[in-house]
């Protein structure tokens, strides 16, 4: 796979508290798993998900999925152990709840550091409080370590007291606001869940807002929504044939000292070339999972 970009369509959440799933987890087509210790996994059994979910990303076997773990706040009774325990286990990645500005992710770094995290772990960083909507470019700037926005629409309704309306309007601002910063440093960005699992037609529409929009995916809350995200995020094979005469007719023109290039009648800049390749570059490392 290439090292220059990877697939982000379908991130899946998996209980940790659940072994059967993280069994499962195993064998599902999602290019990214977050096993999870926070929202899925009750107070009580917080203790068994760290132990069963470290576990688990030691013994590996998750062929091309990336995966991370998302941890409990550094708010919250568990969040110290779970840092230490998850950079212990050395995932993809650890995702970090409720991030409200530049000088949490800096503490969390801190601890992750002391704990001897590995050089590959990447941080990833959940965006549901108003404050890190408001905050997202600061954020987004603060660790070479940190890889990847996630949005947690759920908790952003919530404080906003917002409706989840097909369409998301009172979400638009706070999806764009993340979308802008994660973009202005070259940071990968991911859209919320869906809440309606026997809603194929809704969830549908959502993630085709979501990769109009420019999210590289979505994340997911059940297996059933992971071909369909696929699918919509992945480039279909018109929109590749005619990326690929664009870069062909592009390097055609350029080598023949051309200032101007035309595919069916449009003319093609060097935008619509980088738009092209990036296509293409994401096909290829689909395929090559």
């Amino acid at each position: 796979m290439s090292t220059a970009i990877r697939p982000r369509r379908s991130v899946l959440y998996m209980p940790g508290s659940n072994a059967r799933a993280l069994e499962k987890a195993r064998t599902l087509d999602a290019d990214s798993l977050i096993l999870d210790l926070e929202d899925a996994v009750a107070p009580d059994a917080k203790e068994l998900a760290r132990k069963q979910v470290c576990e688990a990303v030691v013994a590996g076997g998750f062929g091309h999925r990336e995966v991370a773990i998302r941890v409990n706040g550094l708010d919250t009774p568990w969040g110290l152990e779970d840092l230490k325990a998850a950079a212990a286990a050395k995932p993809d990645a650890i995702l970090v709840p409720k991030i409200s500005s530049a000088a949490m992710i800096q503490e969390v770094e801190g601890i992750l550091e002391k704990a001897g995290v590995a050089s590959h772990t990447r941080l990833w960083a959940m965006m549901e409080t108003p404050l890190g909507i408001l905050r997202a470019l600061e954020i987004a700037g603060s660790s070479k370590r940190l890889a990847v926005l996630v949005m947690g629409t759920n908790d952003i309704a919530k404080e906003l007291h917002a409706a989840h309306v097909p369409g998301r309007v009172p979400m638009l601002f706070s999806l764009s606001q993340v979308l802008l910063a994660a973009r202005a440093h070259g940071l990968v960005i991911v859209d919320g869940v869906y809440n309606d699992i026997k809603n194929a037609e809704g969830f549908e529409a959502e993630c085709v807002q979501g990769q109009q929009m420019g999210f590289d995916g979505k994340t997911l809350i059940h297996p059933s929504q992971v071909e369909p995200c696929n699918k919509v995020f992945s480039p279909s094979e018109a929109e590749l044939e005619l990326s690929r005469r664009i870069i062909v007719a592009f390097d055609e023109a350029k080598a023949q000292g051309k200032g101007v290039v035309t595919v069916d009648g449009r003319m093609i800049e060097n935008l619509h070339v980088d738009n092209a390749k990036r296509a293409v570059a994401l096909a290829d490392a689909i395929k090559s999972r």
